[in-house]
């Protein structure tokens, strides 16, 4: 009896054939075999907002094969992906093998793993239709949003441009928060430490800062005020007013969901969010081990729940108790509150067999699979460790009225954090322990240091916070947050400066324009409602075609009132002006924004029609033929440099030209981009290289 399984990829599907064996034929779709065409609309408005799906170009032999492998089979299985678009693309594949829906043939996988495959193959369940009602209202809601809207924009800004339901908003929180950090108005404040030691005692000397003045809190906001307190403090004796005793409890993250794992990747090795997923789904789809052979590493990498199985729990435990001793094990399992709109189908991602740890597989591993391997690992098995127990010390210190304060804390059992501490984007305290004190005790004032202060606007977005930010807001869900960043830097509404992500002026444009005309589209708070009215959807809780007409109605009213607003203006990318003087005739050169990026043109035009391309010099000098070296952006906005004799040189290099010069060959050095940052020359057979620090 012959069986077919269809998978997405082929290495999910060398994987899963290697666990079934030959009564099984395991065949990849190689992702969706059926869209809406790109070419046009391909939503009927008036008839229930029916989609009309073609099968996707280049996929015809494809396809082919897979109805004729089908008709050869006995049962056909459809094991696509444990999600929604997995859900659709099972459906699509339904439809054009012409097989029973109400056959339990839909089968999933949480982990690629013999048991992971044991069970989801034990458990064959019919198409949730439910699941594929969802996956086709934000298919067909996001088709209407693009289609309609970008044309408006090409006919008011540019051609080229486009709009999306959950892009649009995500490049507004961009664009505000840079204009919240261009009207930000600096505050000075000073602040006021002492620098104190016990008298007659070799002990480190520890700061102490100023308080308040008279038993209240006080706020410094003078230079003049800072050294009148300076100079009353001086004068009176430190005294130990009173010292508070403690212990506090640090208990480890959660295990990771989609969005925390593409932000700690993102803080802890500079990826971009595209590259976790892809790393991610190569863990889970399946690698080759010795003895092993294919085996997937971590758990469905496409989630938002932190439920952790029973058997995952209890080898979490067991593995913790022999590695690292009775102390360090819980008497029961640690767990954690999903977020109330999480779709709770999947675990957490997790290791799928956990004495499977990072060291002992590295060698099959590349470099960004172990790293990040090695973080969901890491991450999980803390996750299941006993707390980190701290002792805290405060103390009010007195110099005649004026009250200063000292704490500090020293780790009593490091629990969790022998393995794993969380990266954040803002430096924690450090952990100072101050001397043993006694209350009334005096202490010896080393320094008295004012220190002038201004307050900062808030920070640039990130990657990491830029998905932190869309997911407290309810915008997207775990499937979106990378593609949304992909498009909106590939479109060239936002771009990377440094880990930073900042508006362009075509950014900014389109935005000011959708804020003005499209409120409700780029609305942080309406997006999130109609994110959870697609999630009622998936429960059930709500007809999609319903759905679609309450906000089709709304949606072209405001598109006509667009349209009348709109008549007859055009809305102008300011141009940016640079110190490159045009040749043919003397003016000072602008940026432009053209269909394929950033140029150089004259303000002359259509007089003068000079245009070049635009091009940014670094220090640095081709180490193959001296010529200067250039930065350009690659297709997903990462910075790179090139000869400026490309591509006749063909010299190209991710590491950043320095001014520096190689004290062996005098050719320019290179500071490399990864984590352990080195200076080297790349001039062939040198081989001169030091530490960037």
């Amino acid at each position: 009896m012959s069986k077919l399984v269809i998978v997405e990829s082929p290495a999910k599907a060398h994987t899963i054939q290697k666990y079934l064996g030959p009564d099984y034929e395991v065949m990849a779709s190689m992702g969706h075999v059926r869209d809406l065409p790109a070419s046009r609309l391909s939503v009927d408005v008036k008839n229930d907002f029916a989609p009309n799906y073609e099968n996707i170009k280049g996929k015809g032999e494809l396809i082919k094969k897979l109805c004729s492998e089908a008709k050869k089979s006995d049962y056909v299985y459809l094991a696509t992906d444990p999600d929604r678009e997995g859900e659709a693309i099972s459906w699509h594949l339904a439809q054009l093998l012409k097989l029973d829906e109400k056959e339990p043939n839909r089968v999933t996988f949480n982990e690629i793993t013999k048991s992971g495959i044991q069970y989801g193959m034990a458990h064959p369940r019919c198409i949730d239709q439910q699941l594929v009602d969802a996956q086709q209202a934000r298919r067909v809601l996001d088709r209407i949003v693009g289609y309609e809207i970008s044309p408006f924009l090409w006919k008011k800004i540019r051609k080229g441009l486009s709009a999306g339901r959950v892009q649009s908003v995500a490049v507004r929180l961009v664009v505000d928060r840079e204009e919240e950090i261009r009207a930000f108005q600096p505050e000075e404040y000073w602040s006021l430490e002492a620098l104190l030691a016990k008298q007659g005692a070799k002990a480190k000397p520890f700061t102490a800062k100023y308080y308040g003045t008279g038993g209240k809190k006080c706020e410094i906001t003078t230079e003049e005020q800072a050294n009148a307190l300076k100079e009353a403090a001086e004068k009176e004796p430190f005294i130990i007013k009173s010292i508070k005793m403690g212990t506090r409890q640090k208990n480890p993250a959660p295990p990771f969901i989609t969005s925390t794992l593409q932000q700690d990747a993102s803080r802890r090795f500079g990826f971009q969010a595209k590259r976790t997923m892809k790393v991610a789904q190569e863990l889970y789809e399946g690698i080759n081990l010795p003895d092993l052979g294919a085996v997937g590493l971590i758990t469905y990498m496409r989630t938002d729940s932190l439920r952790i199985s029973d058997e995952a729990l209890s080898a979490a435990h067991d593995y913790i108790k022999s590695t690292y001793g009775d102390s360090y094990a819980l008497p029961k399992p640690r767990t954690f509150r999903s977020k109330s709109n999480a779709q709770d189908g999947h675990e957490a991602i997790r290791p799928t067999m956990i004495d499977l740890a990072p060291a002992k597989i590295k060698e099959s591993l590349t470099s960004d699979q172990y790293k990040l391997y090695k973080l969901v690992w890491e991450r999980f098995i803390a996750s299941q460790m006993a707390a980190c127990v701290q002792d805290t010390v405060s103390t009010d210190i007195t110099a005649g009225e004026h009250l200063f304060k000292a704490s500090g804390f020293s780790v009593r059992f490091d629990g969790y954090t022998r393995l794993y501490t969380e990266a954040v984007d803002n430096e924690e305290e450090q952990g100072t322990n101050l001397p043993r004190l006694e209350e009334g005790e005096t202490l010896t004032l080393k320094e008295l240091k004012p220190n002038q202060h201004f307050t900062q606007p808030p920070p640039r977005y990130t990657e990491a916070t830029l998905i932190r930010e869309l997911e407290e807001n309810g915008i997207g869900r775990p499937s979106t947050y990378a593609p949304t960043l992909s498009t909106i830097l590939q479109r060239g509404y936002v771009e990377r400066e440094g880990k930073a992500i900042k508006p362009t002026i075509v950014g900014e444009t389109v935005t000011k324009l959708m804020k003005e005309q499209f409120g409700k589209i780029v609305d942080v708070k309406f997006t999130a409602e109609m994110e959870q009215e697609l999630d009622e959807v998936e429960e059930g809780k709500t007809e999609w075609v319903g759905m679609m007409h309450h906000f089709y109605d709304d949606f072209t009213d405001m598109l006509q009132s667009a349209e009348k607003n709109m008549e007859g203006t055009k809305m102008k990318i300011p141009d940016e002006e640079t110190d490159i003087v045009c040749e043919l005739c003397g003016r000072k050169m602008v940026v432009r924004h053209g269909k394929y990026g950033k140029f150089l043109a004259c303000p002359g035009f259509p007089e003068c029609k000079n245009t070049k391309t635009l091009q940014q010099e670094t220090p640095g000098s081709c180490p193959r033929c001296g010529k200067k070296v250039l930065a350009k952006k690659s297709k997903t906005g990462r910075t790179y440099y090139g000869c400026e004799d490309n591509p006749k040189c063909g010299f190209m290099t991710w590491d950043i030209p320095l001014a520096e010069k190689c004290p062996q060959c005098g050719s320019s050095l290179f500071k490399t981009t990864g984590r352990v940052k080195m200076i080297h020359c790349l001039k062939e057979g040198c081989g001169y290289e030091k530490s960037a620090k």
